[in-house]
């Protein structure tokens, strides 16, 4: 049997630190591009985990001699800046398919083509290879997307509870592991009062967040207050929601890091503070979760496995088309910090 591949077997074909290997394939801060890359390149070379199938599809371009620049035609309908956790997927997913021929550009999905179902003027379905979908949550538009023909990949996506799965393969963070072990860990330190803010019918993830909350909850035997709950992303909903508490939760989770600053904000507006008056968890571990004050409990997804897997989803299609079509879910890790009273890695009773 073929021994498996570890950090440590990759650290020391580099003659670098296990920390080091770990921080480039885990997208940690504090390493070099050119550091990051090779490190990576080993990975594929060696076989490490997830990335093996990388050095297969690769080995099959080459091979194929398929490198006519033709466009992975990225759509979406918001701005990705810097602090969506897809920015940094993007710079690596782009890096990927320029090494195996293919061109990429951005097509913005605006109010007026999602009200028309139209596509975006620079989009050309003739130099189009494959399209990737990044905040692409309305359904009827998603659906437009898979009548064109052309290999597609969702990442998240809208929600699909109670309507037929959307033909195409679909790429999310693990959103149910790491919420469920959260409200465990909180029931574990005597906070049964939990409540959930975000709006799950904004998008396949939030949905997945929502639902493992509630199924941690109802295993836990702890009852969910509505009263402590609130379903929307609107900051102006959260500050009248949040002052309409009779009584605070012991716990909010939020559906992610931005809906979570927004309810610290409404929680000063109301008077009160976190973690005092109430513990507070977010999700994307985003740069600005741990500026804010207090830094923010969070959920980290690791944007570079979601990178290789975009890859792999979406070169495998273009090269079989009929293919079943596939989901996949990529690791995600519990941070904590001051927002659950955190001190040395484990929030305090």
């Amino acid at each position: 049997m073929k021994k498996k591949v570890t950090i440590q077997d990759i650290a020391d074909e580099l003659g670098i630190s296990r920390n080091t290997v770990s921080k480039a394939i885990n997208n940690g801060t504090g390493l070099a591009n050119a550091t990051r890359k090779k490190i990576l390149q080993k990975a594929v070379e060696m076989g490490y985990k997830q990335f093996s199938y990388f050095a297969t599809v690769s080995a099959s371009s080459a091979a194929s001699g398929d490198h006519d620049r033709r466009e992975i035609s990225l759509l979406t309908a918001t701005f990705l800046g810097h602090s969506h956790f897809a920015s940094l997927m993007l710079d690596s997913f782009q890096q990927e398919i320029s090494e195996l021929g293919y061109t990429m550009n951005t097509h913005r999905i605006r109010a007026e083509h999602l009200e028309k179902c139209a596509l975006p003027a620079t989009f050309s379905r003739e130099r189009s290879a494959g399209i990737l979908c990044i905040e692409v949550f309305d359904r009827p538009y998603a659906e437009m997307v898979c009548r064109l023909g052309l290999p597609a990949l969702f990442v998240d996506g809208p929600v699909t509870f109670g309507q037929t799965a959307l033909p195409s393969d679909r790429l999310c963070m693990d959103n149910t592991t790491e919420v469920a072990r959260f409200v465990g860990e909180m029931i574990r330190h005597g906070k049964n009062r939990i409540g959930f803010v975000g709006d799950f019918r904004h998008c396949q993830s939030f949905f997945e967040r929502y639902s493992a909350f509630r199924y941690a909850m109802m295993m836990a035997g702890a009852p969910v207050d509505e009263r402590q709950c609130v379903y929307s992303n609107d900051k102006r909903d959260i500050q009248q929601a949040v002052r309409a508490m009779e009584q605070l939760p012991d716990v909010l989770l939020c559906a992610n890091d931005f809906v979570a600053m927004d309810t610290v904000q409404a929680l000063r507006e109301a008077g009160k503070s976190v973690p005092e008056d109430v513990w507070l968890c977010g999700f994307d571990d985003s740069p600005e979760s741990r500026l804010i004050s207090p830094p923010l409990t969070t959920i980290h997804i690791h944007t570079q496995i979601m990178a290789f897997s975009a890859v792999h989803l979406l070169t495998s299609r273009i090269k079989e088309p009929n293919l079943d079509y596939r989901t996949i879910r990529t690791q995600t890790d519990l941070i904590w910090r001051d927002s659950t009273n955190q001190k040395g890695g484990e929030p305090e009773s």
